[in-house]
């Protein structure tokens, strides 16, 4: 009975495949966390995990085979796997000894899954820290860089160390995200790992639970035989006492059966039924025919099962259980060693990340200057005097006006007093050949439009050309270009020589192709200096009152009107410099000049200033109708000047 209830046993384990999942199939912690950052083991190609189908799959055996069945079934390179040299078998020892072993090792196993998931969950928080912050410090550097761009901030040493300081703020960002995600995966790996680890714990416990299980039924069965054996024998005693006709009152028997005895007697009585009978010798001798034969197969089934129950109890004991809390003892260790390799690898990458950071701001060896170094380059004292020297210079007409300095004496002006010129100052003042540049006497600033291309005999004024192809060649994807300004020094020198002597300027020299910004700015105050602006002091209300209509569509038919409407120089030319613009909005990802951002650059530039009224300098336009002008044009630019049959 117990041989088929164990055997049944076995081989539902076996069809469930429990042994395949159970702790054969567990492999050494430290290998594991050798596998968590993606290496693979030294050994996995010639590590090979034991088999243990065969002591499931067969029945209990008796006592003098099992052992030599484990033997022929683990096979010689088992012996090998089944202690790792690595396992603390004097632990294994003291958890056989102890009776509650499995369940030490189950609720040990809980502690370090909740070590390891609270583990996991820090980490997955520190990530999301550490990713809004290196977000946020990324985002504000970018941004910051591209708002001082489109502000009339300071410009010289002060914008070029603003712009390294920016730099080092977005790399240390960046870093900040890496190391967010380094932690956020170091998270799901804990996470898996606690899940991993809990599958194979639960199928380890059943299977514990399973052979427990198998063993107390046995141990059950064989209670059973031994009760049934008792009671026979006791039959059997008193038949042979009835045979040789000696009283059941005075016989020996009487006094060990006590209360039991009486109820023995009385199962013996409603089993065998002739007892009371009579005194028939033939009927007495029939009887202990019967109560022997039941006496052999009751001792048969009782030796039977106590073999049984000992081999199973040995098996037990001495193979099945040291699996079971070393597949647990090994759970236990994988999660602690796991749990551990991340702490120290997150540990490792916060000092990584915190150092780098410092590189950044201090690099070491002089391998660059950081950042209280790039501030400290800035030279206030320069920048002012620089700004001061081309002050007036760059501004232009646009000066506001100031008290005379000098006049006719009839109005009470005295003679001017001789004034000390500084060496500085008479390299910066603008002269025909103060840049070994001659004068040929075709000035090209502050000339009426159509007069320079009446004279020059040109379609598109050559200034124009010469800037807009060198912009598109050397300033297509520079941040920031016509938005941010060049240095004041090179772009007076350039705008001199320029005015000189047009066709003698080479654009392609590293000396303008190192720092287009100058070029951009010269064809900036170019269009700045026009007598008439482009769009003419004529047309600018009209374009200013086009501008004001909120319908998108009609707005755009009304400053097609005006464009059309505009002197053919200045069409020609507008229609150039409009598709110049539009090449630079193709690139908008990598310059970051918008739509919007020419509009904003270029918006007072084509307009210019309101027309002067009896002698008097006009005053600001409508800057804001401006600029939406200049923007519906820009966006509609193949509507507007692409004519169809143009290839």
């Amino acid at each position: 009975m117990a041989d088929d209830t164990y055997a049944s046993s076995a081989r539902g384990s076996t069809d469930n495949s429990d042994f395949q999942h159970g702790p054969s199939s567990y492999f050494h912690p430290a290998r594991r966390v050798e596998s968590l950052d993606g290496s693979p083991p030294a050994n996995a190609s010639t590590s090979q995990p034991r088999s243990s189908t065969d002591s499931i799959g067969r029945s209990w055996r008796d006592s003098h085979t099992v052992a030599e069945d484990s033997r022929d079934a683990a096979g010689p390179n088992d012996t090998v796997t089944l202690v790792d040299a690595s396992f603390d078998e004097n632990i294994l020892r003291s958890l056989c000894d102890l009776d509650c072993g499995v369940p030490l090792l189950l609720d040990r196993i809980k502690q370090s899954m909740i070590s390891c998931r609270e583990a996991s969950v820090f980490l997955k928080k520190r990530a999301a820290i550490e990713e809004e912050y290196g977000k946020s410090m990324h985002k504000l550097s970018r941004l910051t860089a591209e708002i001082y761009g489109t502000n009339d901030g300071k410009a010289g040493t002060f914008v070029t160390a603003w712009k390294a300081g920016m730099k080092i703020h977005e790399s240390m960002g960046d870093s900040r995200m890496r190391f967010a995600q380094r932690l956020n995966e170091m998270g799901e790996e804990l996470s898996t790992l606690a899940k991993e680890v809990d599958k194979n714990r639960k199928q380890t416990k059943e299977l514990a639970t399973r052979y427990e299980r198998a063993l107390q039924e046995s141990e059950a069965v064989t209670e059973k035989c031994k009760n049934r054996l008792d009671i026979t024998s006791e039959e059997l005693e008193r038949v042979l006492l009835q045979k040789e006709g000696e009283s059941l009152k005075d016989n020996a028997v009487q006094q060990r059966q006590g209360a039991g005895g009486k109820r023995a007697i009385g199962k013996a009585v409603v089993k065998g039924g002739l007892l009371l009978k009579g005194k028939n010798p033939g009927n007495i001798q029939r009887q202990e025919d019967d109560v022997r034969s039941r006496m052999s197969t009751a001792s048969d089934a009782y030796r039977k099962a106590v073999t049984d129950t000992q081999a199973m109890r040995q098996e037990y004991f001495n193979f099945q259980l040291p699996r079971i809390l070393r597949a647990l003892k090994e759970c236990a260790d994988e999660m602690d060693l796991g749990t551990q390799y991340h702490l120290t690898r997150y540990a490792f990458l916060f000092e990584s990340t915190v150092l780098n950071d410092g590189s950044t701001l201090v690099p070491p060896g002089g391998e660059g200057s950081g950042l209280k170094a790039t501030l400290e380059m800035i030279d206030n004292r320069g920048d002012f005097k620089t700004y001061m020297q081309n002050y007036a210079f760059v501004r232009g007409p646009a000066t506001p006006r100031v008290p005379r300095r000098d006049g006719p004496a009839e109005e009470g002006f005295l003679p001017p007093l001789p004034t000390h010129q500084s060496s500085s100052e008479k390299v910066h003042t603008p002269q025909n050949d103060a840049n070994g540049v001659q004068d040929r006497g075709r000035p090209t600033f502050e000339v009426d439009l159509a007069e320079q291309m009446t004279r020059d005999n040109v379609e598109v004024p050559p200034i124009m050309v010469k800037c807009c192809q060198a912009i598109e060649k050397y300033g297509l994807e520079s941040q920031g270009i016509y938005r941010v300004s060049g240095t004041m020094t090179k772009v007076a020198n350039l705008r001199q020589r320029l005015d000189n002597d047009l066709d003698s300027v080479d654009l392609d020299s590293p000396e303008w192709s190192s720092d287009i910004n100058n070029v951009a700015s010269v064809l900036k105050m170019w269009l700045r200096e026009l007598p008439d602006p482009l769009l003419t002091f004529d047309l600018q209300q009209g374009f200013i009152n086009a501008a004001k209509i909120e319908n998108e569509r009609l707005r755009h038919i009304r400053l097609h009107e005006r464009v059309n409407d505009l002197p053919d120089a200045n069409y020609a030319t507008l229609k150039y410099f409009m598709g110049h613009l539009y090449r630079v909005n193709q690139h908008a990802q990598v310059n970051s000049m918008s739509v919007q951002n020419l509009a904003i650059v270029f918006g007072p530039t084509l307009c210019g200033q309101m027309k002067p009224v009896n002698g008097s300098e006009g005053g600001m336009p409508d800057t804001t109708h401006l600029n939406l002008a200049i923007e519906t044009i820009l966006t509609h630019y193949t509507d507007i000047f692409v004519d169809d049959s143009e290839p």
